[in-house]
């Protein structure tokens, strides 16, 4: 006699869990789910697709995980009413996150409908505030590593391959930033198109805020020596508080951008002209379609070549351009790996390690899916236009 005809699913023991696995063909998994993990009726009805993926089940057979999804559903169609007294309001209504735990992509239209993408714009608008005060410290910051510079005549640049390899380029940096300008472009026009742009947008202040509160950090630890005597940095001392600000703000207000007028010494662990060009590649090659091959070469392109301009303008060490090319990418891929996978998103060590994160991608439940929309309204005259030409 089966487990079902004796009582009701709610009430079931671990026990009767494991009868009912071997009557639907699952009796290689009743050690795991019933006498390992103590699996009962109320678990059983509640199991989740996210729970069978991840740890510390990570069953590996797919088409066993889809059977017994299957199973499981029908268990909750057969049993509403122990659905409703545990509180599970949809039967089934559980699955369809194990895309973001490792399994092959859903369709768009099935992806879409089996995570929560929330725009959340508040968080959004506390992202800007992030790297917006992140910038303004990184420029703070800048204005006291030049009043640090080693003196050239003292510190004369150091041995480094490329730079002693390749003659300086007058131009390069300023088409190194011609680079940046166009990535920026795509990208923009790429977050416009993008239906889900606010978390895209949100998702890009904090990784930018993040890289560069790093770079802070290690602008601060060394002060490198002046990389081409073309550049006649020299320590320059501001005087009192006020100067600093002023000067930080001029930094700030041209985005550190020589093509705005912005001049600055010292500030070389690690680069930011790199930072900027690899984070909006990535976000281009990220969120656009796969099949854009075009955009994500051209993306490709302008990020490499804007790292050769760099260099050839001898703007920077090679050591300041390989950290940050490293760093970023690390840290966007550890980033969008831990967000689309939601293994550790709720977990207390990523709370007190990645507080922002957590809080950021907290209700985000899964894989972004790239799919466009317009994002401005038609207008009402032309709305108006289009239903009377329908009706004639």
């Amino acid at each position: 006699m089966g487990p079902r005809s004796g009582c009701s699913v709610g009430t079931w023991t671990c026990e009767q869990v494991g009868h009912w696995l071997e009557n639907e063909g699952f009796s290689d998994y009743v050690d795991l789910l019933c006498r390992e993990h103590r699996l009962d009726g109320p678990g059983l009805l509640s199991l989740t697709e996210a729970d069978l993926c991840s740890p510390p089940l990570r069953l590996e057979v797919l088409g066993d995980i889809k059977r017994l999804v299957l199973a499981v559903r029908r268990l909750q169609r057969e049993n509403p009413a122990a659905l409703q007294e545990l509180g599970i309001t949809s039967a089934g209504g559980h699955f369809g996150d194990c895309q973001r735990h490792g399994l092959p992509d859903s369709p768009p239209g099935q992806r879409e409908g089996a995570v929560r993408l929330d725009p959340e714009y508040w968080k959004t608008a506390l992202s800007v505030v992030y790297v917006l005060l992140v910038f303004g410290i990184t420029s703070f910051v800048m204005v006291i590593v030049h009043e640090r510079v080693p003196d050239m005549r003292t510190y004369p640049p150091l041995p480094d391959i490329f730079l002693d390899s390749v003659p300086r380029i007058p131009w390069a940096f300023a088409m190194a930033e011609a680079c940046g300008l166009i990535l920026c472009s795509i990208w923009l026009l790429v977050l416009l198109l993008h239906k889900y742009r606010s978390i895209l947008f949100r998702r890009m202040c904090s990784l930018m805020g993040t890289v560069f509160l790093l770079r802070c950090v290690t602008m601060l630890i060394t002060s490198l020596s002046v990389p081409g005597v073309h550049l006649q940095c020299s320590r320059k001392v501001y005087g009192d508080i006020w100067a600093k600000l002023w000067r930080a703000s001029t930094i700030w207000l041209g985005f550190g951008m020589t093509l705005a007028g912005v001049q600055t010494c010292g500030d070389y662990m690690f680069s930011g002209h790199t930072v900027v060009l690899t984070m909006l590649n990535f976000l281009i090659t990220e969120y656009s379609p796969r099949s854009w091959y075009f955009i994500h070469t051209l993306s490709w392109v302008l990020n490499l070549f804007g790292v050769f301009f760099i260099l050839a303008a001898h703007e920077h060490y090679s050591i300041d351009v390989f950290v940050a090319f490293y760093l970023t990418t690390r840290i966007f891929l550890y980033y969008h790996t831990l967000a689309n996978t939601c293994a550790y998103q709720h977990s207390r060590r990523m709370r007190i390690w990645f507080p922002l994160f957590s809080f950021f991608e907290c209700n985000v439940g899964g894989t972004i899916p790239n799919v466009y929309s317009w994002p401005f309204s038609q207008p009402q005259f032309l709305r108006s236009l289009i239903i009377a030409d329908r009706s004639e």
